[in-house]
C-alpha cells in the first residue's frame, strides 16, 4: 500500500474504480442524496442478483436477510413511496458505520464535493473542526478569523445542542451537516466551555470559510512566526514561501504555531518536516496490522540550523502531531504548550464512480522513534498552560515561553 498520495498530486488507482488520498484529520460533513444504481460485486468482476451471496462473505453474514429487510422497508413503511436512493445511500453509510470507527465515513456525491471544497480551503459554515470524543461532539479547533472564533468558540468546547436539538445521539457527520449551511444564515449552538459548569447559547452567522493555511511574519527581534492552521492543498507551496522569506529576512529563530491545527493531508505534513529533517530520514512510521513502514522526507533541511520552537495545544491533531513528533524526535525543535489531541490514525479517501466517496481508516501513525500518537498525543518538552483568564487578558504564555527559549539561546 502506497501511503502518500496528496489530493494535489496525481491520484493512484485501486482496482478499476477507486482512487485514494491519504488524509489525517478529523470532523467533516454528511448531506443529501443523489440517484444511483444498486450493484453488488462478487469479488471476481461479476454482478450478483438480489439475495445472492458474494464468495468472499463469511458464514456470519447473510445477504438474504439484508434483502428481506430492504423489501420490508419498501413495502411496509408508513410514508410511501420510499426512496430507493435514500435506502441505498443509507445502506452504504451503515456498512461503514459497522466498523465502529468515527473516522471512517461514507460520503454521498454532494458530501464528497463539500469535503473536497474544505480541503481546498473554501466552504460554507462557521469554521470549526469537530470530533466525536467519548460520545460527545467536541470542538477540535476554530479556524482563525472565522465566525466560530469571533463568537468565542474554543478548542475542547462541547456542543450540546444545535438549533435546540440535542447532540447526544448524533453522529459526527450529522452534527457537521446541521452546523453547515448557506452564507448569511444563523445556527445557535448550546456550548459547554472547558472547565465551565453551565452551557451557553452562542448564535453564529454562517459565512464562506476561506483561509490561507500558512501565514508568515517577522518580528523586530528577528524571530520568524509561521502559523499553520491546517494541512491542505496550499500548505506545501505556502510554507515553501514562508521558509524562503525566513532565510532571506535573516531569521534568528522560528516559531511554528500549530495550535488549534486539526490536521489535514499527510504529504503536506511530511513536506513541512523536510525543512528540518534531511531527505531520506523518516518523518513518520506507518503501522498497518503490526507491520511498519517508514515514510521519509524529500526536503532540503534548509531550516535545520535555525533554532525552532513548535507551539501545540489540545487542538493540535493528526498531521500537526506528526510534524511536532518528528521534529521533537530529531531534536530539531523544542515543543512548547499543552498535550496534543491524540489522533494518530490515517484515513484513505476513495473516490467512487458515482461521485461519492469513502474515507476509511487504514493505518496508525508512530513518531520516527516509534512513539504512538493515537490517543496519547504528543507531550511537549515544556508544558505551558493557556487558561481562560489568559485569553481574556489577551496574554499568551505559550508564545512568551517560546520567546524566552530564544533569549536563553
Amino acid at each position: 500500500m502506497s501511503s502518500r498520495s496528496p489530493l494535489a498530486a496525481p491520484l493512484r488507482a485501486l482496482g478499476v474504480v477507486l482512487v485514494a488520498v491519504v488524509f489525517v484529520a478529523v470532523g467533516y460533513s454528511l448531506g443529501v442524496h443523489e440517484s444511483v444504481k444498486t450493484v453488488v460485486p462478487d469479488g471476481e468482476g461479476h454482478v450478483l442478483g438480489q439475495g445472492q451471496v458474494p464468495n468472499w462473505v463469511g458464514d456470519d453474514a447473510d445477504f438474504a436477510t439484508f434483502w428481506d429487510v430492504w423489501s420490508l422497508v419498501r413495502s411496509a413503511y408508513v410514508d410511501q413511496p420510499v426512496s430507493e436512493k435514500d435506502l441505498y445511500y443509507g445502506s452504504i453509510a451503515g456498512l461503514v458505520a459497522g466498523l465502529h470507527d468515527p473516522y471512517s465515513t461514507y460520503f454521498t456525491p454532494e458530501d464528497a464535493q463539500a469535503f473536497n471544497e474544505q480541503l481546498s480551503g473554501r466552504f460554507f459554515g462557521i469554521g470549526a473542526q469537530l470530533d466525536l470524543k467519548d460520545g460527545q461532539i467536541v470542538v477540535i479547533a476554530p479556524l482563525p478569523g472565522t465566525p466560530a472564533e469571533r463568537q468565542g468558540i474554543r478548542a475542547e468546547d462541547a456542543i450540546l445542542t444545535i438549533d435546540g436539538v440535542l447532540t447526544e445521539a448524533m453522529s459526527l457527520d450529522e452534527a457537521v451537516s446541521k452546523i453547515r449551511g448557506e452564507k448569511g444564515t444563523t445556527v445557535i449552538l448550546g456550548v459547554l466551555h472547558k472547565d465551565a459548569t453551565e452551557p451557553v447559547a452562542i448564535s453564529i452567522v454562517r459565512d464562506e470559510i476561506k483561509t490561507d493555511s500558512v501565514t508568515y511574519s517577522m518580528r523586530d527581534d528577528k524571530i520568524a512566526v509561521i502559523e499553520v492552521s491546517m494541512f491542505n492543498e496550499d500548505t506545501s507551496s505556502l510554507f515553501a514561501t514562508a521558509a524562503q522569506n525566513a532565510l532571506q529576512d535573516g531569521a534568528q529563530g522560528i516559531i511554528v504555531d500549530l495550535r488549534n491545527n486539526p490536521g489535514g493531508l499527510l504529504d503536506a505534513a511530511i513536506d513541512v518536516a523536510g525543512y528540518w529533517i534531511p531527505s531520506g530520514q523518516a518523518a513518520v512510521i506507518e503501522e498497518v496490522r503490526c507491520e511498519r513502514d517508514e515514510l521519509p522526507t524529500s526536503g532540503s533541511a534548509s531550516l535545520r540550523d535555525v533554532p525552532t520552537v513548535v507551539l501545540v495545544n489540545g487542538g493540535s491533531a493528526s498531521a500537526s502531531e506528526i510534524l511536532a513528533g518528528a521534529l521533537q524526535d530529531f531534536q530539531e525543535a523544542r515543543v512548547i504548550g499543552e498535550q496534543t489531541y491524540g489522533k494518530g490514525s490515517v484515513q484513505e479517501y476513495h473516490d467512487l464512480p458515482d461521485g461519492g466517496a469513502v474515507k476509511i481508516t487504514v493505518a496508525r501513525w508512530l513518531t520516527p522513534l516509534g512513539r504512538s500518537i493515537d490517543e496519547s498525543g504528543i507531550t511537549p518538552d515544556e508544558v505551558v498552560p493557556f487558561t481562560l483568564d489568559d485569553a481574556h487578558a489577551k496574554y499568551d504564555p505559550q508564545f512568551d515561553a517560546a520567546l524566552d527559549f530564544f533569549s536563553k539561546k
